[in-house]
């Protein structure tokens, strides 16, 4: 690891390792001409903890003076560092940004580090994805049996059923959608500039959207069947595409053989009988005396798990357990849901197995906001996960495009630069939407959103008929269509893993997180939306340099969002206009005379179209 600044030079190179801690030669050399050098400190912090290393002075020669010392630090993610030192008794910083001085040092002047953690290259700036596996394709080779609590749809097009079925339970229709289905797709989603495929939990549960394991171990006979799950695997990895897992393990369904309330399965579960094996799995609390379960959200289908004992994190992650089986079929990582409710120690667990299996293996979860500030280890410990489904962003950027707020992007960006580890950054899940929220045709055409509620997509009521009628008019879908493309456009060129939910590059609708899961609709595809994303998608993959390239804010202000990509070769400047308007363009000098490589609507640069777009690349060496 190198760094310059003026005539200032350092190194930081490993000199040995292990799993808990690694030893650095640390080496700066300092002009003469600052003076006098004295007290050279090589400065640390992570988790709150600030380290000061004295360095010894090694030798002057050729007009500079040498400082090194060899540093043991431990497994971290992400350890912001800098010098200091003492020049004719004048205490001074040397910091990021070319400066040197006395004054304090702030998290975006000082550089990053992380100890032995780093995020696989394949997830780093890719295109990702996202399928809710249900409504998404369906094989009519895989026949759908009518099974207790579930509806089957007599077609792929029957209106979706929004609250309970006649017995009470929601969730219980089924489309058919399976993964001979997802596989038969392949293709289309190479086409749109896919390197990893998302999907929504597959293995058997008592819910279309199976967030509520039935058995972790043998997938929905719904989807087909683990060697379904193997096939797209080894499908996906010919095309050259990874396959990310969503693992639920905060909860179970209460239909399932580890708590089997309703006696659907023949060994004893964890609500029949204390004897059961499965017993310790779950969470409990005493009330009035009384041992009751817990329930995720009081919701009494999704029994909690207990993260902290032993019986249920062997199952799940020890040797032979089923993170193992579900990577011996192929799977490269996992999607934690609800991660920010698991166990430290639980979530540490998950990443031993999944490095176990497979030294790349990615991990992400699912945390709405800043996971550096939550008090946990979920990233910052090295030993947790890899990156975050970044909500953080994305409802700052809906923000902006909706509601003008400059100040609510510029904060969330500076946050996520200089607080988030490096890798972390560059596979941050960047969505279009998910399926926990409207879809975003739906929140740009829309404006029966709140304004000022805890997040951009909350709609103005939970209603579920609402929701579920809501149709946009044509002029409302005209306009969040135009302001979608531009969005999307800003969402391509940010670090991160450029996420598709299923369905929205056609332009399918939905309000809420309910009626967002419909079919895909392959009879009826907004073709004019769909080549638009095959034409990012292959900007995104030919500019390779944005995998890893840092993020450089130019400007933000209520019409234009102006920003750099750059590495040490190549450098891009991309401009978005978020308004309806034409707006006049100046760009920095170095990009004046650049053609645009891409550009959204008759942008150029020097004047945005209306929600227009412009990408000038400028090669640097």
């Amino acid at each position: 690891m190198q760094g310059s600044l003026d005539k200032v030079e350092f190194n930081i190179f490993e000199i040995e390792k292990n799993d808990n801690k690694v030893k650095y030669n640390v080496r700066i050399k300092v002009p003469e001409s600052f003076g006098w050098i004295e007290r050279m400190k090589f400065i640390t912090e992570a988790n709150g903890i600030r380290s000061a290393y004295q360095l010894k002075h090694e030798k002057n020669e050729d007009g500079f003076v040498y400082f090194s010392g060899e540093v043991f630090l431990n497994t971290c993610a992400i350890y912001n560092y800098y010098f200091s030192f003492e020049a004719n008794k004048n205490f001074m910083y040397f910091k990021k940004e070319n400066k040197t001085g006395n004054q304090s040092v702030s998290n975006v002047e000082k550089w990053k580090l992380s100890v032995n953690f780093d995020v696989p290259n394949w997830a780093k700036g890719k295109i990702m994805y996202h399928i809710f596996v249900d409504r998404f394709n369906r094989d009519e080779t895989v026949k759908l049996e009518k099974l207790p609590r579930r509806d089957i749809h007599k077609s792929w097009n029957e209106e979706m059923t929004i609250g309970p079925n006649k017995e009470g339970i929601w969730n219980a229709d089924f489309y058919g959608g399976n993964l001979k289905g997802v596989i038969n797709k392949l293709k289309y989603i190479k086409d749109l500039g896919v390197s990893i495929l998302y999907l929504s939990p597959v293995v058997s549960s008592q819910s279309n959207h199976r967030y509520d394991a039935s058995d972790y171990e043998i997938v929905d006979p719904y989807l087909g069947n683990n060697n379904d799950l193997k096939e797209l695997c080894d499908k996906a990895h010919e095309m050259g595409i990874k396959v990310v897992l969503d693992a639920v393990f905060n909860h179970t369904g209460n239909d399932s053989k580890y708590f089997n309330e309703y006696s659907s399965f023949p060994n004893l579960g964890a609500y029949q009988s204390k004897d059961s094996k499965y017993y310790p799995f779950f969470r409990k609390r005493e009330y009035d005396g009384k041992v009751e379960f817990d329930y995720w959200w009081g919701m009494k289908n999704l029994p909690v798990c207990d993260g902290y004992s032993k019986e249920w994190q062997n199952y799940i992650y020890g040797e032979n357990g089923v993170i193992d089986k579900w990577f011996r079929l192929g799977i490269d990582g996992l999607r934690l849901d609800v991660a920010d409710e698991l166990t430290d120690e639980f979530i540490e667990g998950i990443r031993t197995a999944v490095k176990r299996n497979k030294e790349d293996g990615f991990i992400i979860g699912e945390v709405w906001k800043n996971p550096m500030r939550m008090g946990r280890s979920y990233i910052s410990s090295g030993k947790g996960m890899d990156s975050v489904m970044n909500y953080l962003l994305v409802d700052a950027l809906i923000r902006y495009y909706k509601y003008q707020d400059v100040n609510k992007l510029r904060e969330v960006l500076n946050e996520i630069q200089g607080e988030y580890p490096e890798g972390t950054i560059e596979s941050l899940m960047n969505f279009t939407s998910t399926h926990d929220i409207s879809r975003a045709l739906n929140i740009f055409g829309s404006d029966s959103f709140q304004k000022h509620g805890e997040w951009a997509w909350n709609t103005i009521t939970e209603d579920r008929t609402w929701q579920k009628n809501y149709n946009l008019s044509p002029l409302e879908l005209k306009k969040g269509k135009e302001i979608y493309k531009s969005y999307l456009f800003s969402l391509t060129f940010l670090p991160g893993i450029l996420s598709i939910f299923y369905g929205d590059e056609i332009g399918l609708t939905g309000m809420g997180n309910l009626y967002n899961r419909k079919t895909f609709t392959w009879d009826n595809i907004d073709y004019d939306l769909l080549n638009y994303f095959k034409e990012i998608g292959k900007i995104r993959n030919k500019e390779t340099f944005l995998e890893d390239a840092m993020l450089n804010i130019i400007d933000i202000n209520d019409k234009l969002f102006m920003f750099e990509r750059k590495n040490d070769v190549d450098a891009a400047l991309i401009v978005v206009n978020r308004s309806s308007d034409q707006e006049k363009l100046i760009v920095p000098k170095k990009y004046e005379n650049i053609e645009p490589i891409y550009r959204l609507n008759n942008s150029n640069q020097k004047e945005m179209d209306s929600y227009g777009g412009v990408v000038l690349k400028k090669v640097r060496k």
